[in-house]
Parts: C-alpha cells; structure tokens; sequence
C-alpha cells in the first residue's frame, strides 16, 4: 500500500491514526474501520474499502494508494466527501489524484 503523507482521517480516529495504519499493515483485523483510497477505475473519483476486505489473500493491495481512514461507513463518506469537495474548491475540477500530487509538492517545496 501507498499511504498518502497528508492522510484524511474521521474525527474518531484522529489520535489513533499511527496504530490504525500498522495494524492494517500488518493484517491484524479492523471492526468498522475504512480506508479511502484513489479510485481503482475511471467512473469513481474515490474508492472506500472496509479494512476486512484488506485481509483477503488476493486483494490487490500492493499499489492501492490510500488517501483516508474512517471509522464507520458515515464517517468515511464524510471524510470522502470533504476531500471531493477540497479539490472542486480549490481546483473547480474533480481531478482528485492530480491536486493531491500538486498539494504534496507545494508542502515539500514551502
């Protein structure tokens, strides 16, 4: 997996990012946690997996690049939807891989 350096996380998970992280690393299972990930395919802007599917042995995960972590299907729509909504306003556009890129070099270089 390809974490995103500037990760969006739900506001219940917030203190608890760095452990949520290993554990889905390390395939220790997650009850009700998310991850928000680039879309997998043109017709989505985002995907949001539950960390369980993760555990599948032939779950494509080695270049899945994940953007966000939530508890709950709410919070990841939430935590999905504000990063939609982030892009549009900034960019006027729903190009959400691109901005993130642009954003990560901008923070690198300032």
């Amino acid at each position: 997996m390809i974490w995103y350096e500037d990760l969006y996380v739900g506001e219940s998970i917030v203190h608890k990012t760095k452990k949520i992280k290993w554990k889905i690393c390390h395939n220790a299972g997650q009850l009700n946690i998310y991850v928000i990930a680039l879309a997998s395919n043109r017709e989505n802007l985002l995907d949001i997996i539950p960390s369980r599917e993760l555990l599948q042995k032939g779950y494509p995960k080695k270049e899945l690049r994940v953007v966000g972590l939530a508890r709950g299907y709410e919070e990841a729509i939430e935590v999905a939807a504000s990063i939609v909504d982030e892009v549009y306003q900034k960019t006027g556009e729903f190009q959400i891989e691109p901005y993130l890129k642009e954003k990560r070099r901008k923070k690198k270089e300032g």
